[in-house]
């Protein structure tokens, strides 16, 4: 579905849950909140057992006095679907709905997203409830948008190994297969007398005594991906009927890789995530522990940016944050508190990728439960909190803007990550790092990036960077080919079929008709092994992987042993390692023979962004950080200046040239 950026002005906005406090706060609440420049707010998506205490027994009026109280003060409302959280009752009378984890075993009710997304059962209770709520508030002006449910697979619950999901695979595969012959041949069950006779016989792929077969885990892996999609669809499917014209939104999360993004975007309006930039920063392998306290009181400064982008080619141009981390949060293994400015400039940074609103979670800090700890931007006493004001100078600051794509495209397929998680081959491959890795090194040269899937046209772009596609359908090589672009292609491309088989002319498989080699033996390497790689007369390193080809091309780059390391031809690159950061960026500079982006060498905490008529920059660093003179002179700042102290934002004219 093609969608168009929405026009107005970009905004603020507030997570609020007014069951949760005394009705007398909520009139002075929403004033509030409209007096510091909030424009929506996000209200609904926790309350199934506030709205339904009982079976059957339906509670609107405090949700229509919430909706009336945000209204008159003239905030806009997007309204969650309860779907995340069935109450206590509906589990006791409908057990089948929990969903089951690997080990097998259900899991119980007493936290949240405690359903199967296969339960027939639920989705009926999911029709029920979407429909009662979209009944009575669909045609309400003050409700501008609706979230379907929230965070689908947050805490590891796409896949499901439940009696209700076993029964749904088997019929999926029914539908791609047609017969238990096609699905043989595709899974090669030849292989460990693995032969099925019916698709009665298939089973879900865990308990098993080794690994299970590599193609049965990934058609499993694409089956709970479009199980996700389907049950949205059903949401999305009553709201529009019941709300036409209103937005459809759902909340996305970071490094969340179980369902395909880009599917279930085809049905909605706004793409958003919920943006926590301290929390998965001190939690995620990605970073070294010398990043982890470089930047424990910002975040890393291409963690947000990357989903930022991800997010806004999911949603073909409109998305949002949802949940902006205010404060120190609740659940990563250590939580400190922001630096002073980086709840601004989160939401700046949002703004200059093009999101619609920035939503800050929450409005105020609950005193009990789960997130107690998880500040808001009011304290439990209903005091302001640092990000209180941040937030209100922040709304004095934004102003529309022009939207274009930016100069970088970014191949990113879910379907790939699938692929790699079924095979990996090595410890050390990790599809979800080379990615980052990929889109901080063109970060760090002060590039503006999207990220888009497989097959998207690639017109307009000039720099095109493809990390890793193990599967290349007819529709990706299309937009390859009508590229105007150089593209650079990483290991492991071209490596299988889609039914994760190696290809009859072995890798790159379908790339060999623009790059005339082929992939005789492949190395996966100890993580702390290091190749040596020669190129441009400089000496680098890579590792995790090695592909060994045939081809009478000459290498642009080799190992130390005289290995082909970076081949070229007619405007595509092909590299058969992981390149070390070094490395890759000497690879982008060298392309520039074939492109017009512009490099640049920023300092080591500086980033830039660049949207329509205005370039933003961000420092995420401890200390003070200088524009390179080549982007400042001349420059007319509308924000700060060109040296940014800590937590800083400049936003300034468009660079030429880019």
């Amino acid at each position: 579905m093609t969608k168009k950026p929405a026009h107005k002005s970009p905004c603020l906005s507030v997570c609020y849950y007014p069951e949760q406090w005394d009705e007398s706060l909520w009139a002075r609440d929403a004033a509030r909140m409209a007096e510091i420049g909030i424009a929506k707010v996000r209200i609904g998506e926790f309350a199934w057992s506030v709205i339904e205490p009982e079976d059957g027994v339906l509670h609107w009026d405090w949700l229509d006095q919430a909706i009336e109280t945000l209204g008159a003060a003239g905030l806009e409302v997007i309204l969650g679907t309860p779907t995340a959280t069935p109450p206590k009752w509906l589990i006791d009378k409908r057990p089948e709905i929990l969903a089951w984890d690997a080990e097998g075993r259900p899991r119980r009710f007493g936290s949240r997203r405690h359903y199967c997304f296969s339960s027939l059962s639920y989705r009926e209770e999911t029709a029920r409830i979407v429909t009662a709520m979209a009944a009575r508030y669909g045609d309400d002006t003050r409700v501008t948008a609706w979230q379907t449910d929230n965070e689908y697979g947050c805490h590891n619950t796409t896949r499901s190994y439940s009696p209700a999901a076993a029964d749904a695979f088997r019929y999926w595969l029914k539908e791609r297969y047609g017969d238990a012959d096609a699905l043989n041949a595709a899974w090669g069950t030849v292989f460990w007398s693995q032969r099925y006779r019916s698709f009665a016989e298939v089973e879900l792929p865990n308990l098993t005594v080794t690994e299970p077969n590599p193609a049965h885990i990934l058609d499993f892996y694409r089956f709970s991906s479009d199980q996700v999609v389907s049950y949205n669809r059903q949401q999305t499917d009553i709201l529009r009927k019941y709300a036409p014209g209103r937005d459809i939104i759902h909340n996305f999360m970071g490094f969340y890789t179980e369902f395909d993004h880009f599917n279930l975007c085809t049905d909605i309006d706004i793409a958003s995530w919920d943006s926590y930039p301290l929390g998965f920063t001190d939690q995620e392998d990605l970073f070294t522990a010398e990043e982890k306290m470089r930047y424990m009181r910002t975040g890393h400064p291409d963690f947000a940016a990357f989903h930022h982008d991800l997010y806004r080619g999911c949603g073909a141009g409109r998305w949002a944050v949802m949940e902006q981390q205010p404060g120190p949060v609740n659940w990563a293994p250590n939580n400190p508190a922001p630096s002073s400015g980086m709840a601004r400039l989160w939401a700046h940074e949002a703004i200059a990728h093009g999101a619609e609103f920035v939503s800050y979670f929450r409005w105020r800090q609950a005193p009990f439960a789960q997130e107690q700890m998880h500040a808001g931007l009011l304290r439990p006493d209903d005091e302001p909190a640092p990000a209180y004001e941040e937030a209100a100078q922040t709304a004095g600051e934004i102003k529309r803007r022009a939207r274009a794509h930016a100069p970088v495209a970014l191949i990113y397929s879910y379907d790939a990550q699938w692929m790699f998680e079924a095979q990996p081959q090595g410890a050390a491959w990790d599809y979800s790092r080379l990615c980052f890795e990929w889109y901080s090194v063109l970060r760090e040269l002060g590039l503006s990036i999207d990220i888009l899937p497989p097959g998207c046209s690639l017109d307009g772009y000039s720099l095109i960077m493809a990390p890793s596609l193990p599967y290349i359908d007819d529709k990706a090589m299309a937009a390859f080919k009508q590229a105007d672009a150089p593209i650079l292609f990483g290991p492991r491309t071209g490596a299988k079929t889609r039914e994760m088989q190696i290809p009859p002319n072995l890798a790159p498989g379908p790339l060999q008709k623009f790059l005339p080699l082929k992939v005789t033996r492949s190395e996966s390497l100890r993580a702390d092994h290091r190749e040596e790689i020669l190129f441009n007369n400089e000496t680098f390193d890579s590792g995790v992987w090695l592909d060994h080809v045939e081809t009478a091309l000459r290498p642009r780059a080799v190992t130390r042993d005289g290995a082909g390391a970076l081949y070229a031809e007619n405007g595509y690159w092909l590299l058969t390692t992981w390149p070390s950061r070094a490395l890759l960026a000497a690879v982008i500079r060298s392309m520039r023979s074939e492109t017009n982006v512009g490099l640049h060498a920023l300092p080591r905490d500086l980033r830039l962004r660049q949207y329509g008529a205005e370039t933003f920059a961000f420092n995420y660093g401890p200390d003070a950080a200088t524009l390179p003179s080549e982007i400042a002179v001349g420059q007319t700042f509308r924000l700060g200046d060109a040296t940014l102290p800590p937590a800083g934002v400049a936003a300034f004219s468009a660079i030429k040239g880019r």
